[in-house]
């Protein structure tokens, strides 16, 4: 069971990691298999197959026909960085079974500075994420259906609401709902490859028709610059490695293992559809051409206009809306290990019953809202945002296992990590460069920021942890006089069960009344008066006169009252409050608890007890 401490300043304490040990785990049920893990954190890495190839394709089409020839090359280059990547990954997942991925390999082996920039760059690459995959997905429906284009931010925003729904639910519940899709896509992609390659030509050229090609009309020569766009703007489909790396906690026991088997997973069928579908470009010879897609085309030349080629772009269109779900399954464990070094509130380490940190699932959505709202829902202006993060991360993480194999004594796989380093480093570099003037630099500005935000969180937990005396050993306990004081209304149950809760709790009891000058209210407290005296509780009455209706000010000026007259009291006011049976009858209350309960905390010291007298349900 996972437990949170209250302290002010204290990390909360996630559960202990996985020993590999097969134990039963009776929260397992509300954890992933590996394939469920593989549908719900890898839908981003599969989505990106529908735009990464064309990224590289566009950016050789600068260059001509001759310039597109070099798709399969850079494709390639872009598959042995996933092969480096896949591997390290793994690798973090056996030396951070708490998940955290870049973050956890960063902060260990390359200090606490660099975790936070790995961790920042996460976020970022996380909610962007969101945006452009409901986004993208939105745009795929708006193309199918004209008449929907005026209506997609709602659209947008109705489908990060459903995802957010799903994944309140849990991410096992997630991870069932996406399968089929998932299954779907990647059927559909693998078929299409895989009857391409006994094509001698295209069998259809439809979906081009009529549309204007992208080439370029003055053709530049391919430079090793023009190379090295093409490779990191492909780099956009290696987008949600990481994801599996960060949620390790969401898998069954044992962990480790489920982990690494998706990750593997992840990686074999991203590379295989990665070079298939530049096998099919080669060997089609296609050209990019403005408003249809390099896969509308591949699957229109591999499969013909038909139903296969409608549920190809049907699926695509599914998968891309709900590729956000990848986020939703990484960020909220990311937070919830900041939480726990209090680089967050630590209310973002809380789990529901289902295993679900929800706090982060609803931040997350609404900072992805916030994003829809800006954009207006167009994917375009969310484009050059994305990706440049999650190079960072990668960079950040591959450098620190670097240092983790040397000091391990593997010189190997050291030097394995540090090519990929420098590899996704320069990405990182070409790709901020290059989108700089389109939106890349708010990414620039955004990084340091929220690197800044972690920072105050962390001092402000750490002057809280000073002021509580954390880690330094109290002075003994001793007694004081308590006083407990139970502001009244009126003679009933609520007031008789008020009083026995408050003489079992404190050594003097005290029934403090608000009374004010009106003749109706004088009679009231007249009557109130004399009730008590035939009652005869044991307990005083304390009139306190007040010249404004209201009952806060003058209860806790009667609590100030008691401390400066004997200062060494400990006072409790115990407010006594009815819980209807029913939750619409809760309209009907006045709020008095609640009004008195923030008057007495803002002026006093005073302990605050709020005691709840349920009602029974009448049948």
């Amino acid at each position: 069971m996972t437990t949170v401490s209250e302290r002010p300043g204290a990390p909360a304490i996630e559960e202990p990691p996985d020993t590999g040990s097969g134990v039963p785990d009776p929260g397992d049920r509300h954890r992933l298999t590996a394939l469920q893990g593989l549908a719900a954190l890898s839908l981003d890495a599969m989505a990106s197959v529908a735009y990464g190839p064309e990224a590289i394709v566009l950016v050789l089409a600068a260059a001509g026909g001759y310039g597109l020839g070099f798709t399969l090359p850079v494709t390639c280059a872009i598959a042995a960085l996933l092969a480096v990547l896949v591997a390290s990954y793994r690798q973090v997942i056996a030396a951070f079974p708490d998940g955290g991925g870049s973050y956890a390999a960063a902060k260990t082996h390359l200090g606490r500075r660099a975790g936070l920039v790995a961790a920042a760059s996460l976020v970022l690459d996380y909610v962007l994420n969101v945006a452009v995959a409901v986004t993208a997905g939105v745009a795929a429906l708006t193309s199918a259906f004209p008449g929907l284009y005026g209506e997609r931010l709602w659209l947008c925003l109705g489908v990060l609401v459903l995802i957010t729904a799903v994944n309140l639910r849990g991410i096992v519940d997630s991870a069932r709902v996406f399968i089929v899709p998932t299954a779907v896509f990647v059927g559909a992609i693998l078929t299409m490859v895989a009857v391409g390659l006994f094509r001698d030509g295209p069998v259809s050229t439809e979906a081009a028709a009529g549309h204007a090609s992208a080439l370029a009309d003055n053709a530049t020569t391919v430079g090793a610059l023009l190379l090295l766009k093409a490779f990191a703007s492909g780099c956009s489909a290696l987008t949600g490695v990481e994801a599996i790396a960060n949620a390790v906690p969401s898998f069954r026991s044992p962990r480790v293992k489920r982990a690494q088997h998706a990750e593997v997973a992840l990686g074999a069928l991203l590379g295989v559809m990665l070079i298939g579908l530049s096998v099919l470009i080669s060997r089609f010879g296609l050209q990019p051409v403005e408003g249809v897609t390099v896969l509308a085309q591949l699957t229109d030349a591999s499969l013909g206009h038909n139903w296969a080629f409608y549920v190809v772009q049907f699926a695509t269109m599914i998968l891309l809306a709900l590729s956000a779900n990848t986020s939703f399954g990484g960020l909220p464990v990311l937070m919830s290990l900041l939480a726990r070094d209090n680089y967050l509130p630590h209310v973002f380490a809380l789990k529901a019953d289902r295993q679900v940190h929800r706090h982060g699932v609803l931040a997350l959505a609404v900072a992805g809202a916030a994003l829809l709202v800006f954009s207006g829902g167009d994917t375009n202006t969310l484009v050059p945002l994305f990706a440049i993060g999650v190079f960072v991360g990668f960079t950040l993480c591959q450098t620190g296992m670097v240092l983790h194999w040397r000091a391990a004594g593997k010189p190997a796989k050291a030097f394995l990590n540090g090519f990929g380093a420098v590899l996704t480093g320069v990405s990182a570099v070409v790709v901020t460069a290059t989108k700089f003037t389109e939106g890349a630099w708010l990414i620039v500005l955004a990084l340091p920021a929220i690197v800044c935000g972690f920072e105050v969180v962390h001092r402000a937990y750490g002057r809280i942890g000073e002021d509580l005396g954390l880690g330094r050993v109290p002075e003994p306990p001793h007694r004081d006089h308590s006083l407990v004081i139970v502001p009244v209304s009126g003679l009933s149950r609520l007031t008789c069960e008020a009083l026995n809760a408050a003489v079992s709790l404190g050594d003097e009891v005290r029934a403090v009344t608000v009374t004010h000058d009106d003749p109706e209210d004088r009679a009231a407290t007249a009557a109130l008066r004399r009730d008590w005296e035939l009652w005869n509780p044991g307990v005083d009455l304390v009139e306190l006169p007040s010249a404004a209706r209201t009952v806060g000010r003058p209860v806790a000026s009667y609590v100030r009252r008691v401390y400066q007259y004997h200062p060494g009291t400990r006072v409790t006011v115990l407010i006594p409050e009815v819980e209807p049976a029913h939750l619409w009858q809760r309209l009907l209350q006045n709020q008095r608890g609640a009004v008195l309960a923030h008057a007495v905390r803002r002026d006093t010291d005073a302990v605050i007890c709020r005691l709840r007298f349920r009602l029974a349900a009448r049948k």
